[in-house]
């Protein structure tokens, strides 16, 4: 039987997914705090996640999908990118006003809206905290504790997936069917791999073609070390989406002599 000790003991569940709830997905942005006496910005991916499709952040406005790889700047804010394209003041969201993000300078009445974001190592500055967000939420036990696809199917959180002057408007996607991906092992069942669930978050353009180049099914070949390493699933599994510990998830199709399907 695998367990989550075998797991962590393999290597296989790193540090981030072995993380506090609340801290699961975190990034850290440090870049050009300078001598502004501000503390770096923390992202949380939980609140984020809780109102917007990942399309919506890492293909309209632009985020890279690697932690530090986006160069995000107070000036390109300002002018309505990245972060901005939200906190820019002016768009609401759920009936709310959503807060601008950044200020040509920091004055005692724009700090106290700066500190919302670089809140790293303060307490209390922070409109929304984990616990209280996620309470009614329904719960799992590994990466953030929350079963994001259930509070969506349960009409808890309703992501946005189009922002007025950021995104083009698209024709709705035709819904794929699930497929099987056959296990190499036979102590693990073979994966169900649904397109549904992974385009209502991702669209198609998260996934193809830069983490799967190819969209026929079987041309691309991966495996669970390079998963592991954050290639393929890896990519979003273990770092925001919920880890690859939780084996189950993915690996749910009971395995079948000869079965079919991609590798």
């Amino acid at each position: 039987m695998i367990t989550l000790a075998v797991l962590v003991t393999a290597g296989i569940v790193g540090a981030r997914n072995r993380a506090a709830p609340a801290d699961y997905g975190k990034v850290i942005l440090r870049n050009h705090v300078g001598d502004t006496g501000l503390a770096p910005v923390v992202f949380d991916h939980w609140l984020h996640r809780s109102k917007f499709t990942c399309r919506l952040c890492h293909v309209d406005i632009g985020f890279a999908m690697t932690e530090g790889s986006t160069d995000v700047t107070a000036a390109m804010n300002m002018q309505g990118h990245y972060c901005g394209a939200c906190h820019n003041g002016k768009r609401t969201i759920d009936d709310k006003k959503i807060f601008a993000s950044c200020a040509k300078s920091v004055t005692p009445e724009t700090r106290a809206r700066c500190e919302r974001c670089h809140s790293l190592g303060k307490k209390g500055v922070r409109e929304l905290e984990f616990a209280a967000f996620t309470q009614k939420l329904p719960k799992t036990v590994v990466g953030s504790g929350i079963d994001w696809e259930a509070a969506e199917d349960r009409g808890l959180i309703k992501p946005i997936d189009f922002l007025e002057g950021v995104s083009m408007r698209r024709q709705p996607l035709k819904v794929q069917k699930d497929f099987s991906i056959e296990a190499r092992a036979t102590w693990i069942d073979d994966v169900i791999f649904s397109h549904k669930k992974h385009a209502l978050w991702n669209g198609c353009e998260v996934c193809h073609p830069d983490i799967f180049p190819s969209v026929k099914q079987g041309t691309t070949k991966y495996t669970m070390f390079e998963i592991i390493e954050g290639q393929y699933c890896g990519a979003c599994h273990d770092k925001v989406a919920f880890p690859i510990s939780d084996c189950q998830r993915c690996h749910a199709k009971p395995v079948q002599m000869g079965g079919s399907g991609p590798r």
